[in-house]
This record gives C-alpha cells, structure tokens and sequence, in this order.
C-alpha cells in the first residue's frame, strides 16, 4: 500500500519566498530586521504577512543588522520563538552579537541568504559570510533549492528549540541562484507545519518572574573556560537531535535529509564534494562522467556545523582523488572547507588525494561542463597516484588559471 504524506499541492516559489512562508506557519513570535540584498523580501514578506492579519507575530524594524540580531537576542531571552534574515555586509555587521546569542544558549533562527563580502562591493552570492560566522557557536545546515530552503526552516525551529541543544541556527540559501529562482515546492499545510514544528517551551525565560535569571554576566578566568567548554559540547551533541528530527520529517513528507549527502558514491573512486546550489550541476556533472568511464560521485554537506567529520571520512574512504570546492576567497590560506574536509580525511585510512578548487566568486557561473573538467582532473590523478595539478587553483577564470601550489602528496 502506497504511504500517502502530509504534503499540499505544488506551488512555485523562489527561496525567499519559501523561507517567509515557513516563518509564517511557525507561528514566528517576533522578527527583527533591517534588509539587505538578496535576503530582504523574506523578512518584507513576513512583515506583509503580519500587516495584512495573517498572523499574530510582531514585525520590528530596525536600524541596522546589529540591532536586529539584538532585538532578537532580547524577544528571545523573554520566551519568545525569534527569527530573521540577513546577507553579506549586515551579516558581518551582525556578526558581533552571533556570538551574544550562542554564548546565552537563544535558539533563533537566522535565514542568510549567501552573498560575496566587499570590496569589491558586490549583491551576487558566494559563501564567504556562510564562512565568516562559522567559528560564532551556531548551527548551521545548508539548503540547495527552495523546496529545502522551506523544510530545512521548519526544521530549524525544532532542533534549535529541543531542550537537549538551546542553540541559535542559520539556515544558507545561494544568493539569486536559489533566493531568487522561482521551482516547484510541496509545502506543508498549515496544520501539518504548526504540529510538525511544536509549540514554543522556552527555557530560563526573562518574563518568569517566579524564577529570576540572569543574561549576560561576565566571566573571566575562572568560568569562562567551562561556559565554552559546555556550549562547544551542546553543539557536537546536537548531531543526534538533528537527525531525530530530520527522520520525523521524513516521515511526515517522505523527503529524506541526512547531515552529509552522498550521490552515486557506492564504487566511486572520484568525487566533488560542495555546498549549496552547485551540488545539484554536480549531481549531473558526475552521471555524465560515468558515461565516459569515470567512477564519479558527489558528496553534499547539508550540516556545515556542527561539522561532521566521521560522516565525512565514511563517506570519502572509498575514494582515490577528491575535489574539495569553496565559493569564497581564501584570504592568503587554504579554502575553509577544504580545512575542515582535510582535517577528517587525516585520520582516514585510505588518505585519498585532497584537491581545492576556488570557483564561483562574486556570483561567477560554475558550468556542468566546468565541474566535468574538475572530474577529469581528479580521474589524472587517481590514476597517477600523485596530485598532477595545483594541490588549490582557482577555476573557472576568464584570464589564464592562477595555480597557487606546487604539486605535492596530501
């Protein structure tokens, strides 16, 4: 007998316009925000949603993405259920207070819609604010299109709220590629979306008169070590509970969500491993490859933290060659993500060769058959058993390709 889900009609949103509507079936008690491109009309549309009755939340603007996130830390430290949305500069300008709301144990929900930092001033996407607050004490997950940009926000609500984690959590979209491109979405029904997310049980709640808390103390060399200590703890910790509730989603709409994501890796010997948008032209990049011969396969964070690292190594122990691509600048080092990726592959067994690619800057297109060319040069060495290339280069350049590296073992 076929199991029939809790899903509505298709409908067709961009991302933007999926993460609103989950704020809206959350039963979001307060937004606070100052807009910013690419990420303002999901808070616009909320406070539509608001102006028009649709929903009993509280809509506050502000004067600045420093003030939003710390009128949120402050509705949040009263009990309430809190989000917003920001991108890029007001990110960084937020970036102060992401560690207020971590440090206090406040479980908001921060939609970012990814997008380059200046200088250069620029409105496209690329990961370097995803990159900027990784090291801030949130969760984060990463949706590729909008069907996940809404679920992956309904599920924020739940872990973030689960009494095991009290953590704050980012939810990334690609700036325009996923914010603003209009696909197919099955969204919940209010009533599936409300139950599905649960009602909001705060936790040392400022407005509990009977139970006095403090917010904020100051600590130094005496405790401040073990406040940190417990907070990293409840991070690593939450791997569970985001499971638990990725499974309850499964179950609820049939669409499955693991931490690290892995397509055709059964016998692959080749892989890209990503973030984001590009995951889906690596999906079909790597079937292609297969068509010639190449092993490909890709593997997707879904959770870039916390970072995965066993999942990680399990899911790349089978591999000869492997494409780590970063979406932001690497300031003078190795890419971000290619750290993290490298740092799990150390203690892997089979210690496969460890590439970084540096693409998509600024919003610049990485093409299928970019990402095909990547696979062959991962294929060269494999078969080589040494890094022909570059061991980091940036791809996808209109003049000649910078290489950084001398080839060497990794």
């Amino acid at each position: 007998m076929a199991v029939e889900f809790e899903v509505n009609e298709r409908e067709v949103w961009d991302g933007n316009y999926a993460a609103s509507q989950a704020l809206r079936q959350a039963d979001v008690d307060v937004v606070v925000a100052y807009p910013i491109t690419p990420s303002t009309p999901i808070v616009e549309n909320y406070g539509a949603y608001v102006g028009n009755g649709y929903i009993d939340g509280e809509f506050i603007m502000v004067e600045s993405e420093h003030a939003a996130m710390s009128g949120c830390i402050g509705a949040s430290a009263a009990g309430g259920r809190v989000s917003t949305a920001t991108s890029s500069q007001g990110f960084a300008l937020m970036v102060e207070v992401l560690y207020q709301a971590s440090g206090m144990r406040l479980p908001i929900v921060l939609n970012v819609v990814n997008r380059a930092l200046a200088a250069p001033l620029n409105v496209r996407g690329d990961h370097a604010d995803m990159y900027l607050g990784r090291d801030s004490g949130w969760l984060q997950m990463s949706a590729f299109n909008a069907q996940e940009a809404y679920d992956l926000a309904l599920c924020a609500f739940k872990i973030a709220e689960n009494h095991s984690v009290r953590l704050p959590m980012m939810v990334h979209q690609d700036g325009f590629i996923t914010s603003h491109t209009a696909q197919n979405v099955y969204p919940l029904s209010n009533e599936a979306a409300k139950k599905f997310v649960g009602v909001m049980n705060p936790v040392d709640d400022m407005l509990d008169f009977s139970r006095p808390v403090t917010y904020g103390a100051q600590t130094e060399e005496d405790w401040h070590f073990e406040h940190k200590a417990k907070q990293h703890k409840a991070i690593m910790d939450s791997a569970s509970v985001i499971d638990s509730v990725f499974a309850e989603f499964k179950e609820l709409t049939g669409r499955e969500y693991n931490r690290v994501e892995t397509y055709d890796m059964e016998d692959a010997e080749v892989c890209v491993i990503g973030l984001g948008s590009t995951v889906e032209s690596a999906r079909v990049a790597a079937k292609e490859m297969r068509k010639e011969g190449v092993k490909a396969g890709v593997v997707a964070m879904r959770v870039f933290r916390p970072f995965p690292y066993e999942e990680v190594r399990e899911a790349l122990k089978g591999c000869k060659s492997i494409a780590v691509t970063d979406r932001s600048s690497p300031g003078g080092a190795m890419g971000a993500f290619y750290n993290e990726v490298a740092a799990a592959m150390m203690t892997s067994q089979s210690r496969p060769l460890v590439t970084n690619y540096i693409y998509g800057l600024g919003g610049r297109d990485l093409s299928i058959e970019n990402i095909k060319t990547i696979f062959r040069e991962q294929q060269a060495n494999a078969d080589a058993g040494y890094i022909t290339t570059d061991i980091q280069q940036f791809t996808n350049l209109r003049g000649p390709k910078l290489g950084f590296f001398k080839t060497e073992r990794n």
